[in-house]
Order: structure tokens, then C-alpha cells, then sequence
């Protein structure tokens, strides 16, 4: 047997003999989660529901220390984000849903196209909802000794009073490895504090009800202050020489002041509006900026990135008829849509590539493929899925 075989047999026996420990710890683990639940008010009953069948979920714990090593361009972010596609589906999506979208607006008085908007960045209209069941990956871990275990420990506790309540059925509380969960992505914690009944049926089901989903999010917003009527922003030229310096959705001032500077509207006109703005300069000041209300903190308080609330704010602009972003961004590389990122996988798999699913969600495997196509033709070894590639394959 060569060294590296040997090695290999060691770890495996190593692998085999710790699975049942590891099996065992997590059982102690629950028992003790058990009686931490029962001291809440949580049921045996409950808990046995949430837990049957669960078990020590290692991927869960890839997931939560991978470091991501591609840091994704504004540009690509927003092209994935806010293409023709995710318009279209969430135009069908406001149609379809349209009775539960006014009563949300109604009630909450948050305009429907920001609450759509919402819904279509964090789940594409409820297609992409998360498939890792939420008590196994909060349970996984916590009883890991998670860095972050006692938040962890919050939310597995949120989520069994959930069970419990019997909003949700266990089953159907699927979400991402961290545990956002729904049409509109809540963490459980968040559930409990602003989800509400959309539908009168005495549930609060962010899972399969839309109406209790797209009232939950209004409800969201309006406690983080959104103020209807009010834009959350609109896109600015900015005059030549502008000090970046000056730039920040919290560096707010008159418009009056930005209007002094040389900021105008992107069309040239002059800037409008009462409330005082922030100018956000994403890509710097050579590309697009926009001018943002307090409004866009709202958005921004949705997930706590300022690309993020961008994107649902164009996505929202979008809805309502408006055009998208007018300024180009600083790249010779256009970004891809979703579409175009579909396409670009099907070539690389029609090369023997193995990609996945082609479906326009761009992973490890379709970047590694783009630079080795990078390589073949000479170019920086990016894995970026860009114009550049895609014309490249196009063109054979």
C-alpha cells in the first residue's frame, strides 16, 4: 500500500469510527436543547415534531465557513438581480397577486411595487425558497459550538414557538443555511416580531401564503419607517471633479446644497424634492450614482447592504413602468443577465464542462470552467462570467 493510500485508509477509519460519536454527541446536544425549549414554554410534543428525524448536517457547516473567493462587481449583482426576466415575472407576479398586494399597502402603507420588489430579490416571486431544513441546520450548529452559537440557539428557539403555535408545519420550514426562511426570506426571530395574518385564516404562514408573506413585509418596512408617497431615491449625474468624500446614503443633506455642487438630475434636469438625500456612488464616481431619501435605509435595514437595497429599489422602479439605470458602469465587460448566464453554462457544458444544472446561477464549478476558458484564450484568469466569455464561446 503507497503512503497516500495508507493515509487515505486511516482517515476513512478515522471517518468511520468518529460518525457514531458525532451521531451520539448531537443526540446529547438535542436532549439538552430539549430541556432549554421546555424552560420557554415549548412542548415535548412540539419539540419532538420540529426535531424527528434530523440529524448532524456537516454541509451546514461548510456553508457557514466558506470564504467566498470571488467578490461579485455592483455590475453583475445588479444584472442578475434586475434583468427583463425578473420584470416580467414579477409584473405576472403583481397581476396574479394583485388583492393581496393593495391590502398590504393599504394596511401598512408601503406602496406595492417596493413590497414586490422585495419579494423578487429574495426569492425570485417564490421560486427560490431554500431546500435546508431550519431546525436541522440551527441544531447542527449550535451543538458544533458555532462561533455564533447563542444567536443560533435564538433562533432554533423562535422557530419551535412557530411549531408550536402551529403556523407552519414543520415540514415546510426550509430555508438558507443561516435559517431565512419564506416567500420573503425571514429569520425566525424576525418572524416573531413583525409577521402578520395576510389572509385571515389565524396563521402567519411566510411559507405558502402570499398575502401573509407580502403583509409581513410591508409590515417590515413600515416599522423601519418607511414613508409612503416619498421616492427612495433617483439617479444623478454628478458634476466633474465630485470628492467622493462627500458621497453616503447618511451623509444627507438639502437639495439645495447637492443642486450648489453641480448634482443634477441623470437627464440634466435639477434635483426635486423636499426631503434631504445622500448621494450613493457604488462603483465611485465614475459610474452610476443615485440620489437616496431615507427611504432607501428602509431597504437598506432589509439585509444590510447598500447593493441590496439598490437593487430593490431599480426593481421597484422597474415595476412601476420606469427605466432602469441610465449611467453605464466603469467596465469593459458587460455584465450578464440571467439569461445570458444560462446560455454561457449550456456552452461550457456543451464543451465538457461540468457546470450543473444550466441555471444561470453562477457557482464554483461555472467559474472554474470560465477560467479555463479564460486561459485557453489568453485572457486574466478572472472566472467572472462577463460579455467577453460569453462572445468568446459564442463565436466557437
Amino acid at each position: 500500500m503507497t503512503p497516500r493510500a495508507t493515509l487515505t485508509a486511516l482517515f476513512c477509519l478515522a471517518g468511520t469510527a468518529a460518525a457514531p460519536a458525532a451521531r451520539a454527541d448531537f443526540q446529547d446536544c438535542l436532549a439538552g436543547l430539549q430541556s432549554q425549549a421546555a424552560a420557554q414554554g415549548i412542548s415535548a410534543q412540539a419539540f419532538r415534531a420540529a426535531t424527528n428525524g434530523i440529524a448532524h448536517d456537516p454541509k451546514v457547516l461548510e456553508l457557514a465557513g466558506a470564504q467566498p473567493e470571488f467578490k461579485t462587481p455592483i455590475w453583475d449583482y445588479m444584472a442578475a438581480l434586475v434583468d427583463e426576466e425578473r420584470v416580467d415575472d414579477g409584473k405576472a407576479a403583481m397581476k396574479q397577486h394583485g388583492q393581496a398586494l393593495a391590502n398590504a399597502e393599504s394596511r401598512y402603507s408601503v406602496d406595492r411595487y417596493t413590497i414586490a420588489a422585495v419579494w423578487g430579490v429574495e426569492s425570485n416571486f417564490g421560486k427560490n425558497l431554500g431546500k435546508m431544513p431550519l431546525v436541522q441546520s440551527f441544531a447542527t450548529l449550535i451543538c458544533a459550538n458555532h462561533r455564533r452559537k447563542d444567536f443560533f440557539k435564538g433562533e432554533l428557539m423562535a422557530t419551535l414557538k412557530i411549531i408550536e403555535r402551529g403556523d407552519i408545519d414543520p415540514s415546510r420550514l426550509n430555508g438558507s443555511w443561516a435559517g431565512a426562511f419564506g416567500q420573503t426570506q425571514f429569520m425566525p426571530t424576525t418572524y416573531q416580531r413583525l409577521a402578520v395574518d395576510g389572509d385571515g385564516d389565524g396563521r402567519r404562514d411566510l411559507v405558502d401564503s402570499v398575502p401573509d408573506a407580502v403583509a409581513s413585509t410591508a409590515n417590515f418596512l413600515r416599522v423601519a419607517k418607511w414613508q409612503n408617497g416619498q421616492p427612495w431615491g433617483y439617479e444623478v449625474r454628478l458634476p466633474r471633479g465630485f470628492n467622493a468624500g462627500a458621497a453616503g446614503r447618511k451623509n444627507r443633506h438639502a437639495v439645495s446644497h447637492w443642486a450648489s455642487l453641480g448634482v443634477t438630475r441623470i437627464d440634466g434636469r435639477p434635483l426635486t424634492g423636499d426631503a434631504p438625500i445622500g448621494i450613493l456612488i457604488p462603483a465611485g464616481v465614475n459610474g452610476p450614482a443615485f440620489a437616496v431619501t431615507k427611504n432607501f435605509d428602509a431597504l437598506y435595514s432589509y439585509n444590510a447592504a447598500e447593493s441590496y437595497g439598490l437593487a430593490i429599489a431599480v426593481l421597484s422602479d422597474r415595476l412601476r413602468g420606469r427605466p432602469g439605470i441610465q449611467a453605464e458602469w466603469p467596465t469593459d465587460d458587460p455584465p450578464l443577465s440571467r439569461a445570458e448566464r444560462r446560455d454561457l453554462q449550456t456552452r461550457l457544458a456543451a464543451r465538457g464542462y461540468d457546470v450543473g444544472e444550466p441555471d444561470g446561477k453562477v457557482g464554483s464549478k461555472t467559474r472554474d470552467a470560465i477560467k479555463e476558458i479564460e486561459r485557453s484564450l489568453g485572457m486574466p484568469q478572472t472566472g467572472r462570467p462577463g460579455a467577453k466569455v460569453l462572445e468568446a464561446l459564442r463565436r466557437g
